[in-house]
């Protein structure tokens, strides 16, 4: 079982929003899971109406999502952990440096070039035209995602492991 956690700030914009996204892309796949948390999230907080909407379009319901914090048994139980940005990369490596194996960037994948590597801007505070551009970022780095997922991941005991090793 491949489990996926989306990382960012609150987990209530562009975590939820990737969780919902990759769901859609996973959609009848009984080996894979997937969850998002933030490195510095309120627990409890319901998902930004914009990512709601732009979920809902997608046809995912982002409506009974509640924020959560990124805890030791998250990291534990992923075997994936893309961050929204480096930052958060960052975070996560400083508190559970143990997960460096398994904790990517969102965007490290994607065969555009000038999106490998990126941040994804945090729409906090924006309209809906900023969460959009969240969205199609998103949407041209999941697959990319998911491919390397299916392409590298050989590990029946539940650990991922980064190509090369």
């Amino acid at each position: 079982m491949k489990n996926v956690l989306f990382v960012c700030t609150g987990n209530t914009c562009r975590s939820p929003l990737a969780e919902a996204l990759f769901r859609g892309l996973v959609k009848g796949r009984s080996d894979v899971s997937v969850a998002s948390a933030g490195v510095g999230a309120f627990s409890g907080q319901p998902a930004s109406k914009h990512s709601v909407t732009l979920a809902k379009e997608a046809g995912q319901d982002l409506s009974t999502h509640r924020s959560k914090a990124v805890t030791i048994d998250l990291v534990e139980k992923a075997t994936h952990i893309f961050a929204l940005g480096r930052g958060h990369q960052a975070a996560l490596l400083d508190d559970f440096p143990e997960a460096e194996d398994k904790v990517y960037l969102v965007t490290e994948f994607v065969a555009d070039d000038r999106l490998r590597g990126r941040d994804i801007a945090d729409p906090f505070g924006g309209d809906l035209e900023d969460y959009r551009e969240v969205k199609e970022l998103l949407e041209k780095c999941l697959p990319s995602l998911l491919a390397y997922m299916d392409q590298t991941w050989k590990d029946e005991a539940g650990r991922g492991s980064k190509q090369g090793d």
